[in-house]
Order: structure tokens, then C-alpha cells, then sequence
């Protein structure tokens, strides 16, 4: 069997270089990263490449992955943590995805209302009994005075609390923001090495990309995709909270459950290349060897 082709090797390599840079600042030295990546092959190789309806034998993990039959026997007696979604993601995320979500919420132009901060004064409209939905054992103001000082939200002289959704990032090297990292490049590899790897109907993966820009103009483009990006995650967030309260009670239609991930992104960097000018372009791209326009 020959090795990966040249093509492949650059594309690893380069899809490998920001998280090794992750890893390098978090402490996660290569002899660490060495042993979970063992972890890690026999974990796929005995989920996703079996040959009938077993788990492959370990000297079959070994064949397929390099990975010593010792090493392959040890790892499988071990298992595998998962890792879960801290305990601050669900109050955060819930809240803000309510509010954004529930037509309660939000006016007839889709932006979230702003609410009285207490339930005696706003009712069911109320930042206190929108928290209490997510949460009956924190207290609303606990979050709110949290969410004042990152300017998620402030707080009138009417005693109205206003979102500011945009702001809504957790913070720097927080677990909840580690878990975030871990779903969203999880989520976004995954549909990417569907449609590379595993054929038939194609994920959405699609971007824009063009060179030879100047700062000021990638700065415009970045507020740009920043106000229709937000635009898009909240009319998505909006339909999906709107189906979610449809089958409340109930199973969905055919009665499989499913999740999802929609996702959209901004980069930049100085470009490395600087070629010779020439016609800039766009390019849309799409996994696997379908690079057609949607």
C-alpha cells in the first residue's frame, strides 16, 4: 500500500499548523498529543472502518492505523472521555438563543425586545422570567450584573434591559469558550471530511476568499460578513427554536432525532504570495469533487 499522495500530505499539514499552534500555547506537548492520537486512531478505526457488523480485531486497528497491537489492546480496555459541554454553557447560550429564538421575544422585524428587568414590572416579558424558563435555580440578577459587566446587555433608566447580541462572546480561555472551540472545528472538519470522504449528498461548505486586498478594505469586508453573518444565525436560530417549540411535547417527524450546526466564519492575514497582479477573483468551495456553484 503507498503512502498518502503529496497533495494530501500539504493539505494535513496545513489544516494541522493553527492547532498545533493551539496546542503549543495551551501546555499540550508531543509526547501528550502522541498518546491521544493513538487514542484517537483506534477510536475511528473501530467505529467507522469496520468490515461487517463487529468491531475489527486489534491486529486489523493495527493494519489500518500503525498503531502497535499492545498499544491497541491497552487503549481499548481504557475507553474514551468524552468531552461534555460545561455546566455555564446551557444558562448563557439558552437564555440568549430564547430571547433570540421565541417569538415572545422579538419584535415583528425578528430583533430581540428589550425586557423589564423584573418580573413584577414586565410579566412573562420579563428578563427575570425569561432566565427563571432556562434556569429556576439562578437568580436573574446574578446573570445580569455578569452579562452589565461584559457588555452583553445594558440596563436603562427605565429599569429595561436591551441585548446586544453581537457582544455575545464568552470569555477569553473560559471553558465555556473551550467547549465552543471543540464543537464548532469539530463540526465544521466533519462535514468537510464528509464531503471528501464519504460521498453522496454534500454539506454546506462554501467561503469566499480573494488576495491582494488592502487593510482598509478587508476591514469594511470583515464589518461586512460580521452584520450579515449575525443577520443569518439569527433567522436560523429564530426557525429553528420556532420547530423545536412545533414538536415540544412530542417526536418529530419520523421520529428521529437529529442536531445541527450552521456556521459562518471571517479570516484574514497578510498575504504570503504576492503575486503579480492580475484579475482578482472568487472562488466558492465545496468538498469533495464537486466544486459547483450552489
Amino acid at each position: 500500500m503507498g503512502g498518502p499522495s503529496p497533495a494530501v500530505v500539504r493539505a494535513v499539514r496545513r489544516v494541522l499548523l493553527p492547532l498545533v499552534r493551539f496546542l503549543v500555547a495551551k501546555g499540550i506537548t508531543y509526547p501528550f498529543l502522541s498518546e491521544l492520537l493513538k487514542s484517537l486512531y483506534v477510536e475511528v478505526a473501530d467505529r467507522d472502518f469496520r468490515l461487517g457488523e463487529g468491531p475489527p480485531t486489534d491486529s486489523r486497528v493495527t493494519l489500518i492505523t500503525g498503531v502497535h497491537r499492545k498499544d491497541v489492546a491497552r487503549l481499548r480496555k481504557t475507553g474514551d472521555v468524552s468531552p461534555e459541554a460545561p455546566d455555564v454553557v446551557p444558562l448563557g447560550a439558552q437564555v440568549v438563543g430564547l430571547w433570540l429564538g421565541d417569538p415572545r421575544y422579538r419584535s415583528a422585524s425578528g430583533a430581540p425586545l428589550p425586557l423589564a428587568r423584573l418580573e413584577r414590572e414586565g410579566g412573562p416579558l420579563s428578563f427575570e422570567a425569561l432566565v427563571t424558563q432556562v434556569n429556576k435555580d439562578i437568580r436573574s440578577r446574578v446573570l445580569l450584573d455578569e452579562w452589565l459587566h461584559l457588555g452583553l446587555v445594558r440596563l436603562d433608566d427605565n429599569d429595561v434591559v436591551h441585548l446586544n447580541a453581537q457582544a455575545f462572546v464568552p470569555a477569553a480561555g473560559s471553558e465555556e469558550k473551550l467547549f465552543y472551540f471543540s464543537h464548532q472545528l469539530h463540526d465544521h472538519a466533519a462535514a468537510a471530511v464528509h464531503n471528501l470522504v464519504d460521498g453522496g449528498s454534500p454539506f454546506l461548505d462554501r467561503s469566499v476568499h480573494y488576495g491582494q486586498l488592502g487593510v482598509a478594505d478587508v476591514e469594511r469586508l470583515q464589518a461586512m460578513a460580521g452584520e450579515w453573518a449575525m443577520k443569518s444565525l439569527v433567522a436560523v436560530n429564530q426557525a429553528a427554536s420556532d420547530a423545536l417549540r412545533q414538536t415540544a411535547g412530542g417526536s418529530p417527524a419520523g421520529g428521529e432525532q437529529r442536531r445541527f450546526t450552521f456556521g459562518v466564519y471571517f479570516f484574514q492575514a497578510p498575504d504570503p504570495d504576492q503575486e503579480p497582479t492580475q484579475t482578482p477573483h472568487a472562488r466558492r468551495e465545496k468538498g469533495g469533487n464537486d466544486g459547483s456553484a450552489p
